[in-house]
């Protein structure tokens, strides 16, 4: 079966500077010889996590909204890109609230001992995280990096690499950086090639 690649736009600015990020690492996937798909987050309609603890019972949310499809997605694909940008020093809302949303998949592994990927045939996952931002303070990446560690580590997927670019602020900026996109495809073609 082919490998899969899904890549998460989550920037409330359409074709910003991760979502340009974003779409050039999977179609340096997709040329690799991946089968691809590209959600833009903002696109859909869920809410944040409640934190009722429905979840804590059956490892799924009890929640019935856009986040079941997003993360139905998400189980089925053998490569993830999350594509996110630094606002206020954190994770844009819109990729923290579906990550808030994993939850379900802390429950399943912590309270339940289960795994979130039953499949033992399964080939290894894998996936990168993407980031601009547009100051040049330091530790700027540290939050962002710290949720998206844990959102890779409760899907079960091998986080290859975080590529975080600062001092990228209008749109379009990536496009002048130096090294952003070429960085950006190499790891696109490390996700199907490494197996």
């Amino acid at each position: 079966m082919k490998t899969s690649c899904l890549a998460l736009a989550c920037s409330p600015r359409k074709n910003g500077n991760t979502a340009i990020l974003a779409r050039h690492a999977l179609d340096a996937c997709a040329t690799a010889g991946c089968k691809t798909e590209y959600l833009y987050l903002a696109g859909f309609n869920y809410k944040p996590c409640q934190a009722c603890g429905g979840c804590n019972t059956t490892g799924r949310c009890v929640i019935k909204d856009d986040a079941a499809v997003i993360y139905e997605k998400i189980l089925t694909v053998d490569r993830l890109i999350i594509a996110a940008p630094i606002f206020s020093m954190g994770i844009c809302a819109q990729a923290k609230m579906l990550i808030d949303r994993a939850q379900q998949f802390w429950a399943t592994k912590y309270l339940l001992k289960q795994k979130v990927i039953t499949d033992a045939n399964r080939q290894p996952r894998r996936g990168i995280f993407i980031s601009c931002a547009g100051t040049t303070l330091p530790g700027v990446f540290d939050g962002a990096q710290r949720v998206a560690n844990y959102f890779f580590k409760m899907l079960e997927i091998e986080l290859m690499a975080s590529l975080c670019f600062d001092g990228v602020d209008k749109k379009g900026d990536i496009l002048k950086h130096g090294t952003a996109l070429a960085k950006a495809a190499e790891y696109g073609r490390k996700l199907y090639e490494q197996p």
